[in-house]
């Protein structure tokens, strides 16, 4: 007796502490989403991370999927209820480019606002109904820089690399020249430069346009000195691969950044082999540099001719365009500008090598900004993205993201004009943190629209025919009620992707005159169908089911 009280007084304990831990991750998650005032760390992601799957235990599963060779943890979330691995899923990625630390709040700031509506009756039925797969950021090497003594842009992890093949490794990185904290840039005062000033606006360099009978007068370098003595600047320092460089589609050996061979890289094999087993997603959505959602890709007979496939196929061309649309729609962006996918890009692999519909953006781009000045702004040959970012820049009342031309004595350079300074790093690419949560309420509306798209299987149309000698012909369309296909056509060439199962599940009384009783479908598009009949002898029922992991499953029972 004495036992039992001892043990359920423990038992109260431990409950109210555990009750204890849980209130206080809630306080602390909502305390630090109301004051986190600039992008999130490696420390900072972990513990919002943490604070969903305490707050979401019935709908969020959180893991370590791997860690890089800098130590850092490849965080991975599954949302949604119950057999989540037996239902659609949508696989959304962040921190592709470590540059690019927007990817990281909307990939995590999706599962947030998402699980913040998990009470909202549609959003109850589709994390009832459907999976995401949330890994928040593949670069966590390289997006802690932002954040180091010295912030810099990086986009490779830890691994050390040999990127000029002189037979050293990390032997030549940047310098802070002017003690700022960041590394910006250095122009030098030389008349075999290839750059000159912007007329438009001086704190901007633009190449010389020698077709127009330009000259250049600077050199353009980023900041640092020749650490050794190879005549080239920081081309080979701490940055080793790039995860957005490392994937096996399109991969280019001796590229910077690119490692020795595809999927070199343990974050690159680990998402890779997990994805390859699930076998339930249907879509891939990458916040990354590559956008085919504010344009989507064309039709290319040619690409699709060759061995190796370069194009879309045309039915998911239609598919991405139909997507795009409703990215469009819903997001509101315009002005993107164009974009060219790298080689070893992941975007391009969740297409190319893992048949998926793969979708990508960058989430945000500076604004076309207008002159400063009532006269017609002039046009070169590059656009100079530098002097629309200082006017829009201007515009919002940004100033801190520009350092001011300075001179300083360079060792590579001696009596020489060299100046530091120019746009700070990382400001390109990503917007003012307030503006974060506005984009990241954006996307994640176009992610559940996306959902919304999904293929979805229905039996309809069933039909019974009395024939004679005790013979029932039975009829059905098995029909893709969602706007995207089952599968994709490039999955169709790769024999990887599960196909729709058809099976009748009929008595020993019951035999088939024609008709499998268990087939397999191709593909089916957006909205079309597919008929099939039996010719069965017997009565009773009989109980017909459509499946397959992209779609989940549907069954209709028929008396014949």
């Amino acid at each position: 007796m004495l036992f039992s009280i001892n043990c359920t007084h423990n038992l109260n304990i431990m409950k109210k502490l555990y009750l204890f831990k849980l209130l206080f991750l809630f306080i602390a998650g909502n305390v630090f989403a109301q004051n986190q005032q600039d992008y999130s760390n490696n420390a900072t992601l972990a513990q919002r991370v943490k604070t969903l799957s305490a707050k979401y235990p019935q709908l969020v599963k959180s893991k370590t999927l791997t860690q890089t060779v800098g130590g850092k943890e490849i965080l991975m979330l599954t949302i949604g209820s119950g057999k989540t691995e037996d239902k659609p899923a949508i696989v959304v990625v962040g921190g592709v480019e470590g540059k690019h630390l927007l990817g990281v709040e909307m990939a995590i700031g999706f599962a947030e606002k998402l699980l913040a509506s998990s009470a909202v009756d549609s959003v109850k039925t589709l994390l009832n109904n459907q999976t995401f797969y949330v890994f928040p950021n593949m670069s966590p090497d390289a997006t802690e820089q932002y954040f180091a003594k010295v912030k810099a842009e990086r986009s490779g992890n830890a691994t050390k690399t040999d990127d000029d093949r002189d037979g050293r490794e990390n032997e030549d990185g940047s310098e802070d020249l002017n003690g700022d904290g960041k590394i910006t840039w250095m122009r030098i005062a030389n008349p075999t430069g290839k750059y000159k000033l912007n007329t438009d606006d001086p704190r901007s360099m633009l190449l010389a346009d020698a077709t127009k009978g330009e000259n250049g007068k600077y050199i353009l370098l980023t900041e640092g000195i020749d650490n050794d003595k190879d005549g080239e600047f920081n081309e080979d320092g701490e940055g080793g691969v790039a995860f957005n460089k490392n994937s096996s589609y399109n991969f280019k050996p001796f590229v910077a950044g690119a490692g020795e061979y595809a999927v070199s890289e343990k974050e690159n094999r680990a998402l890779l082999d997990w994805l390859f087993d699930a076998f339930n997603v249907y879509a891939v959505v990458t916040f990354g540099p590559t956008n085919n959602l504010s344009t989507p890709v064309t039709f290319n007979p040619q690409g699709i001719s060759k061995r190796i496939i370069t194009g879309w196929f045309e039915a998911d061309a239609k598919a991405n365009a139909l997507v795009s649309e409703r990215y469009n729609k819903i997001t509101k962006t315009k002005d993107a500008p164009k974009t060219a996918a790298e080689s070893g890009d992941f975007s391009q692999w969740g297409y190319f090598h893992y048949g998926r519909l793969s979708f990508s953006t960058p989430g945000w781009w500076v604004p076309k900004a207008t002159p400063d000045t009532a006269r017609k702004e002039k046009k070169f040959v590059n656009e100079d993205a530098v002097a629309n970012y200082l006017r829009w820049a201007g515009g919002q009342g940004i100033t801190d993201t520009f350092t001011p031309w300075k001179a300083v004595n360079h060792p590579d350079f001696p009596n020489q004009t060299v100046e530091v300074g120019g746009l700070d790093p990382f400001v390109l690419i990503n917007p003012p943190y307030k503006m974060v949560d506005g984009i990241v309420a954006k996307h994640t509306d176009f992610i559940v629209g996306l959902a919304k798209m999904a293929p979805q299987l229905e039996l309809i149309n069933v039909k019974t025919e009395k024939v004679a000698d005790g013979l029932t012909r039975v009829t059905l369309n098995v029909m893709n009620t969602g706007d995207l296909p089952t599968y994709t056509k490039i999955g169709d060439r790769s024999y990887f992707l599960k196909k729709i199962m058809v099976k009748v599940n009929s008595n020993a009384n019951q035999t088939f005159v024609s008709g499998r009783k268990t087939q397999t479908l191709e593909s089916i598009e957006g909205k079309g169908y597919k008929e099939l009949t039996w010719l069965i002898k017997g009565s009773g029922k009989i109980t017909i089911e459509a499946c397959s992991p992209t779609t989940g499953s549907k069954s209709v029972e028929v008396s014949l």
